[in-house]
This record gives C-alpha cells, sequence and structure tokens, in this order.
C-alpha cells in the first residue's frame, strides 16, 4: 500500500526559502515518480516537479517552467523521501503543496491525472 506524508509548509515572506519533504512507502522510485503539485485557491491542481530513478541508477527530475532555477527536488531513497527546495519565493507560489506517486511507465511527467497517490498536503504561503 502506497503512502505520501508531507511536511515542511509554513509562512515566508517574498524572497525567502522553504524544505518541503515527502516521506514514501510502498514501493521504490525506479518504478513510480514522486512528483510535486500546488493548488491555489480557485485553481486547478498543477504539477511543480517530478523525479524518478532511471534504468542508468541515476536521478531524474523535471520541472514546471514557473519554478526552474528556483526549486530543486531531490530524493533520498535511504530515507525513503523526496524533498523540494524552494528558494526565491514568491506571493504566486503561495498554494497547498501535495506529493503523489504514479508509475514511471507513464508519460506525463507532471500531469496529476497520471499519479496514482496522494498526500493530504501542506499549506505553503508567500507574503509580499
Amino acid at each position: 500500500q502506497v503512502q505520501l506524508v508531507e511536511s515542511g509548509g509554513g509562512s515566508v515572506q517574498a524572497g525567502g526559502s522553504l524544505r518541503l519533504s515527502c516521506a514514501f512507502s510502498g514501493y521504490t522510485s525506479t518504478k513510480y515518480r514522486t512528483g510535486w503539485f500546488r493548488q491555489a485557491r480557485g485553481n486547478e491542481r498543477e504539477g511543480v516537479a517530478s523525479i524518478e530513478t532511471g534504468r542508468d541508477g541515476a536521478a531524474h527530475t523535471y520541472y514546471a517552467d514557473s519554478v526552474k532555477g528556483r526549486f530543486t527536488i531531490t530524493l533520498d531513497n535511504a530515507k525513503n523521501t523526496v524533498y523540494l527546495q524552494m528558494n526565491k519565493l514568491k506571493p504566486e507560489d503561495t498554494a497547498i503543496y501535495y506529493c503523489a506517486a504514479g508509475p514511471t511507465y507513464l508519460s506525463r511527467v507532471l500531469g496529476a491525472s497520471d499519479y496514482r497517490d496522494w498526500g493530504q498536503g501542506t499549506q505553503v504561503t508567500v507574503s509580499s
């Protein structure tokens, strides 16, 4: 049974940083991709970043254009935890952030509908 638990959300001023954690169980990163998504009030859920371990043993990462250069996703296989380091935060990054897991054979790396298991979410608020 796949389980995901997010932590690390909070409130920060614009330009600040936060690190989110997603502790997962019930799958391995070679068969499942772990993604971070966010949903702001009144908006659809959007993909932020995702990560998987390729057949070459290397981590493969994917980012939405809106966060490239500011957010970094990493995977600690020993701890079964995926992190999202968020730097240079902007007010428009305010949202509930969710981590999710989906099979690597599905091609939409940031498509929410391809992810089958979800955490409960953690709130991130960025004030100007």
